[in-house]
């Protein structure tokens, strides 16, 4: 009975070793989910799926639901301060301040050690974004000046890059990291001349002591960091003042995320030696204090350790670093497929071009997109490396130029984003540019997709 209890025990003892080895239900029950949302596509098809299902949903024999779902009415209040709005307005200019908040965190990141961070490395994007902007607006007002639609001209200079880095992703190894590379940092500087024509012409009459509050708050958010508060709430807080007072001067409040990104620190608070040091040093306290068997919870020892382990990884990681991983998921996963759900439903069929400006809004679009954003990347491109001030990337060919440039034309949130600013007093004419850039944005992504395909090849390790 003894031995068999013993056997019993020890049974229960080696299933409770090799319950603690593997991981809890939940993990394993969240890691599929876990392991899709890591892959570089996932983003993209989240978008892709939340536009097929407004495009589904507007053209459903519950159209009408729609467009009265995302107009409800609302009040936002915080103390005695309310205000009304509506559920599409509070997601295109609020909850894209968040989404602006992290394009502007990218920015800095990328002009501080990516691509953008010396002239010679920053010349081939600048160069082909300009050109991606500069002749996809010409084209559109080719059709569209002195026309009711001309206040669209910015629409097809916009370029998503989640789907376009979706789009690469589907072809793998096949194309060079240099593509995309040239392709991520063209979309930076892409989003860069965005926010620029967003405050410069789609804002509205200046007011001037809610622009200097706002100034005023921008200095203190400066003047935070320099003096080294590095918590994310005290810019959260300042942040929501900033996009208040923005809001109010009559530019738009998605600006403010990216002036508040502007200012969020991004140095460490220890060098790498440093940390290293003090690490060695937790840990060994950690190995000392370890007893097989016991719990942490009982060992002060342990929970120091920790805890020291947790400062200097806080220490060590920039709060710039720190919040553009926190929000990436949110903004990816959450804010882009919402705002794709309530901008994306049109109706679909020629009955909504009914001619005149209608047909030249989604045409200029459709011409910007497909046409003007190839030739302007690719032409301004090969401009920057003929005269001398860029190179192309290592691997890089000019036909994977050309297919990046028609990646370049999934125009898609940015585009729809601009197109609502644009035309935010004429219906018509905005449901005739979301029909260009859905269009457009899908020609542009299939016909990038076949010739990366074509004109490369697997890279062998």
């Amino acid at each position: 009975m003894s031995r068999l209890s013993n056997e019993t025990a020890g049974a229960g003892t080696g299933a409770a070793e090799e319950s603690t080895d593997s991981p809890p239900l939940i993990e394993r029950v969240l890691a599929p989910f876990q392991r899709f949302v890591r892959t570089e596509s996932a983003s993209g098809l989240v978008l892709l799926a939340c536009t097929a299902l407004a495009l589904a949903w507007a053209n459903s024999p519950w159209a009408a639901s729609y467009e009265h779902f995302w107009e409800t009415e609302l009040t936002v209040g915080l103390g005695p301060l309310t205000a009304q709005t509506t559920v599409h307005h509070l997601i295109n200019d609020g909850l894209m301040a968040v989404f602006f908040f992290v394009v502007g965190l990218e920015i800095k990141r990328e002009m501080l050690a990516g691509e953008l961070a010396s002239v010679r490395q920053a010349a081939l994007p600048i160069a082909a974004a300009a050109g991606g902007m500069l002749v996809p607006a010409l084209l559109y007002l080719s059709l569209n000046a002195g026309t009711p639609g001309e206040p669209g001209w910015a629409v097809p200079m916009a370029t998503d890059i989640a789907f376009a880095l979706g789009v690469l992703a589907l072809l793998g190894d096949r194309v060079p990291l240099g593509v995309r590379v040239f392709l991520a940092a063209l979309a930076i500087v892409d989003d860069i001349g965005a926010v620029l024509v967003i405050a410069l012409f789609y804002s509205g009459g200046i007011a001037w002591h809610a622009l200097s509050f706002a100034g005023a708050l921008l200095l203190l958010a400066i003047g935070a960091n320099v003096a080294g508060v590095r918590r994310p709430w005290a810019y959260a807080a300042i942040g929501l003042l900033l996009w208040g007072a923005i809001l109010s001067s009559g530019i738009h409040g998605t600006i403010a995320g990216v002036l508040l990104a502007m200012t969020i620190p991004a140095r460490t608070r220890i060098d790498e030696g440093n940390f290293l040091r003090r690490a060695r040093g937790a840990l060994s306290r950690f190995e000392v204090a370890h007893e097989p068997g016991a719990s942490p919870l009982k060992d002060p020892e342990h929970q120091a350790a920790v805890q020291q382990l947790e400062r200097l990884a806080e220490q060590l990681q920039p709060p710039l670093l720190r919040l553009e991983h926190a929000l990436h998921g949110v903004v990816a996963f959450a804010i882009m497929p919402l705002f794709a759900l309530a901008n994306a439903g049109v109706p679909l069929g020629l009955a909504q071009l009914e001619g005149g400006p209608t047909t030249s809004v989604a045409l200029g679009i459709a011409l910007g997109l497909i046409a003007g954003k190839p030739i302007g990347i690719t032409l301004f491109a090969w401009g920057a490396v003929r005269l001398g001030f860029a190179s192309l990337p290592q691997a890089v060919t000019w036909r994977l130029i050309g297919g990046t440039g028609l990646l370049g034309g999934i125009g898609f949130t940015m585009a729809l984003f601009i197109a609502g600013l644009a035309f935010v007093n004429e219906p018509g004419l905005l449901v005739a540019a979301k029909l260009g850039i859905l269009g457009a944005s899908l020609i542009a992504g299939l016909a990038g997709w076949l010739v990366l395909r074509r004109g490369s090849t697997p890279t062998v390790s």
